[in-house]
């Protein structure tokens, strides 16, 4: 039964949560009552958390390299595995990195980790999702963020002077989306999952287009599934960049580099 205004301890919370089939129940009744205290608000947002919608867009924030980061509902959760694509975007930063830019930002996380690590580079994000720009707006405060198609959002002025574009494009096939979870499939933006009838689609655009923007020895960085790795790589090599595979056992996740 619902959690009631004069039954929002957390063991109350718990059972709730539990009934409803959260794995990890108490640590988010632990966040959930952090967040707002016995109150109307936290009723709401635990009927919310039951009814399938993801703890981050309850909460209005996910966790990020280290970053709190702002979410919306129907906004693209940042996931813990995309910190690799950080990672490897910063390993691969010259010294003297000048341009940051983030395609297919989302919420922007990838964007203000980098903006973060590669301090005082100039720092643009941009998605096709007005909801998803308003987030990134907000979490990024000293960037420039773009609401448009991949490159055509960009300024003309960055052709031939990004050192890192990071693109976490969508990569699920299209008629794998049905089995996504229920709280990405109904509660996050289709075109945020679904990369067309192999997942290749978003990312091949990406490597088209890329070489035009990168100064000489800039990279851009994609993450991909380890399945779709290896294709993604050989779309880089024909585009005329250096290609990287790079795999993180901890993270689950491939992340595919081409340099210029």
């Amino acid at each position: 039964m619902p959690v009631s205004q004069s039954s929002t301890s957390r063991d109350a919370i718990v059972t709730r949560l539990r009934t409803a089939g959260c794995v990890f129940a108490e640590e988010e009744a632990d966040l959930l009552l952090a967040e707002c205290g016995p109150s109307e608000v936290l009723v709401a947002k635990v009927e919310q958390r039951v009814a399938g919608m993801p703890l981050e867009q309850v909460l209005g924030w996910a966790g990020f390299c280290g970053l709190r980061i702002a979410v919306a509902p129907g906004v693209f959760v940042p996931r813990r595995r995309t910190e690799f694509l950080v990672q490897r975007a910063v390993a691969l930063a010259p010294a003297d990195t000048d341009v940051v830019v983030d395609l297919c930002c989302g919420s922007g996380a990838v964007a203000a980790a980098l903006g973060k690590l590669l301090a005082p580079a100039e720092l643009h994000a941009a998605d096709v999702d007005p909801a998803a720009v308003a987030c990134a707006r907000k979490n990024l405060p000293g960037g420039n963020v773009h609401v448009g198609d991949l490159f055509d959002a960009l300024p003309v002025s960055l052709r031939g002077k990004v050192d890192i574009l990071a693109a976490n494009v969508p990569y699920v096939p299209t008629e794998a989306l049905h089995l996504m979870p229920p709280e990405a499939r109904l509660h996050e933006a289709a075109w945020a999952l679904d990369g067309g009838a192999d997942g290749l689609a978003v990312m091949r655009r990406v490597a088209a287009g890329a070489p035009g923007w990168l100064t000489p020895g800039g990279s851009v960085l994609v993450e991909t599934s380890e399945r779709q790795a290896e294709r993604a790589a050989g779309a880089f090599e024909s585009c005329g960049l250096t290609t990287e595979v790079a795999y993180s056992p901890e993270h689950g996740s491939a992340v595919v580099s081409g340099t210029r």
